[in-house]
């Protein structure tokens, strides 16, 4: 990999990982409900899942489009119902009897992966990193250096926004800011796909 195509890969990464998507709507969402200390499962979800979805595209399952290109669509449809599904759960959930603390329970490590699979965003963005920052003639070094550039990029990426969640989570003890701020953050959720879908 060229040094320019490397900085490229860096920048996209970035603007990827950090732009609200998805996963950083939840990663918010989490934080805000149930503190920094129960988002670290879906934290860890994300950062290894993402790369890991990226690794198992660029190892060949992302030929399978090319003969079955039904089944990207499939996910999509797929994905954004189950990201309607949780939007819907975000903005229904209510204080619990310890005020902050919301009645449902938090993504875990296993489901923060299974989220990449859903995530209309995680494919596009996976499939096109691979197409637009790897030389055929060195595909698999290429493929490593843009799983290896996700896994830092998902990490502090999926930190910044449940930390920034756990800085909200003061106002989610006023039960007329708790409502307001999970509405925001499932019409985020459900705002965050459109861009995806009409990819």
């Amino acid at each position: 990999m060229t040094t320019s195509l490397f900085l490229a890969l860096i920048i996209f990464a970035f603007i990827a990982a950090y732009t609200p998507g998805p996963n950083n709507a939840v990663l918010l969402a989490t934080g805000v409900n149930f503190g920094f200390r129960a988002a670290i499962p879906m934290i860890l979800g994300v950062a290894i899942g993402f790369p890991f979805l990226i690794l198992c595209v660029g190892l060949g399952l992302g030929r399978i489009f090319d003969v079955y290109p039904f089944l990207l669509t499939a996910i999509k449809v797929i994905g954004s119902i189950y990201m309607l599904w949780l939007a819907w759960k975000i903005a229904t959930a209510r204080p619990s009897e310890n005020d902050s603390i919301v009645s449902s329970k938090p993504l875990n490590f296993i489901q923060g992966c299974g989220f990449q699979w859903v995530n209309p965003k995680a494919w596009i963005m996976g499939a096109y990193s691979l197409s637009a920052f790897t030389l055929p003639t060195q595909f698999k070094t290429g493929l490593f250096i843009v799983v290896g550039v996700y896994l830092f990029m998902g990490l502090t990426s999926a930190v910044t926004w449940a930390a920034f969640g756990v800085a909200l989570k003061n106002l989610m003890n006023d039960p007329k800011w708790f409502g307001i701020i999970n509405y925001c953050l499932a019409a985020a959720l459900v705002l965050s796909l459109a861009p995806m879908l009409w990819h």
